[in-house]
């Protein structure tokens, strides 16, 4: 890795500040209640249902925020080594197994907040052949206990998900799949109950969910202005943290109130003609998980080239994935949401009928694909999702990286990378 290239990325908003500033703040307090005072807390994969813990008032780290996290203070190359070393396969899936190396380094002198301690549960999704291996022998090395989650075979194959998974959600996600996971929900809340002994909220949990489609409304709001808009206004750099941070703590005051200010901010920078760059000419798609070892990767070509990443999955998605008609059944509706979180954003043909017509909304010159050699989740739908692109007429570069591990990573060459496809395919010069 170049390290000494690595870039940290622009910050231009007041929200992105606000968003920042507020994490750190959760962090401490994070840290305070779960390292220093040991109340109950979970470790959960990013598609298990966060809203119940929310509910509860029990805390929870999620592995992909706490790899995000591990990778940004430049560690995650040290746990790998020390992974190999007690005998794991060197191409181990990066993303969901950093947590796991990190307790398997057992460095306190190095491990952030000195390594986590033992959590009253972990969940995870069996999406992939691999996580149940992973938070097996996790929750083993930390003395906890395992709860999974199935992943339902989604036999409804509609390329148009995304237009009718608001209203029609019960429909589109299938009722046997449905009732499938509010099983295993009503489970996992008996369980909380009984190992922390909190109880179950329903006119909380009610209310958690009619906030939450308050929420992604602002964001989608937000997302659907900056697909339009004629320059981008706000670079992925920046899209990224309005609005994961607030997911992470979805439903709450601060992150319906901050989804809006973010909206607000960025539809003043629309009115005025702010453009994320100041000589916009290639308008360019991300897909797959952040870099978040290395953020100024995506500013890096703005204004040499006029090349800005305009779109993420994390924005767009807020709308058909979160949002949903409650119909009087919260559960249900949230059931509907966790039992296809990965498909949609993995698995054909699902990943590339939404990428496909989000291209075309935002009017996408380029896409840049993540092929993260080691992540089998990540690759599962990608070559599909770029011949897709690719017929639709929107050129795809693939990047053989990875989101957390920063050892096969170069700055100068991704960034390198980039430009000389761009220019060799003329996208919108």
């Amino acid at each position: 890795m170049n390290a000494s290239a690595n870039q940290r990325s622009r910050k231009t908003l007041a929200c992105t500040q606000a968003a920042t500033d507020y994490q750190k703040a959760f962090g401490k307090e994070l840290r305070r209640r779960v390292v220093e005072d040991r109340e109950p807390y979970a470790i959960v994969q990013a598609d298990t249902p966060h809203e119940l813990f929310h509910a509860m008032d029990i805390p929870i780290i999620t592995n992909q925020w706490w790899s995000a996290y591990i990778s940004a203070k430049q560690l995650s190359s040290r746990y790998f080594d020390a992974m190999v070393a007690k005998g794991y396969p060197a191409n181990s899936c990066k993303y969901c197994s950093l947590g796991l190396a990190c307790t398997l380094a057992n460095e306190p002198e190095t491990a952030p907040w000195g390594g986590l301690p033992t959590p009253t549960v972990m969940v995870a999704r069996l999406t992939c052949d691999c996580i149940q291996h992973v938070f097996g022998q996790w929750s083993e090395a930390m003395g906890s206990e395992f709860f999974p989650m199935e992943a339902p075979a989604w036999t409804d194959a509609d390329p148009d998900w995304f237009a009718h998974s608001r209203s029609d959600w019960e429909r589109v996600y299938q009722p046997d799949r449905i009732a499938h996971m509010v099983d295993e929900m009503r489970d996992l809340i008996a369980l909380l109950e009984n190992r922390t002994g909190r109880r179950f909220d329903e006119g909380r949990f009610h209310h958690l969910m009619e906030q939450i489609n308050v929420q992604e409304g602002h964001i989608w709001e937000a997302a659907q202005a900056i697909g339009a808009a004629r320059p981008c206004p706000v670079s992925i750099a920046e899209q990224m943290p309005n609005t994961m941070i607030p997911q992470w703590h979805r439903g709450s005051d601060w992150a319906v109130a901050h989804a809006k200010a973010f909206r607000d901010e960025v539809l003043d920078l629309v009115a005025r003609g702010h453009g994320a760059s100041s000589n916009e000419r290639r308008r360019l798609m991300w897909i797959g998980a952040g870099v978040w070892h290395d953020p100024g990767f995506y500013q890096a070509l703005e204004e040499k080239m006029g090349a800005v990443f305009v779109w993420s999955m994390y924005m767009p998605f807020a709308g058909p994935a979160y949002i949903r008609d409650l119909k009087g059944k919260p559960m249900e509706a949230l059931a509907s949401r966790i039992a296809s979180m990965n498909e949609t954003l993995h698995l054909p043909p699902w990943m590339n009928g939404w990428m496909v017509s989000e291209a075309q909304r935002c009017g996408i010159d380029a896409a840049v694909m993540l092929l993260p050699p080691d992540n089998r989740l990540s690759q599962s739908g990608n070559k599909l999702t770029a011949a897709a692109l690719r017929e639709a007429g929107v050129p795809v570069l693939m990047i053989d990286a990875d989101m957390v591990d920063a050892k096969v990573w170069d700055h100068d060459r991704m960034v390198g990378m980039v430009e000389d496809f761009l220019l060799a395919e003329g996208a919108a010069a």
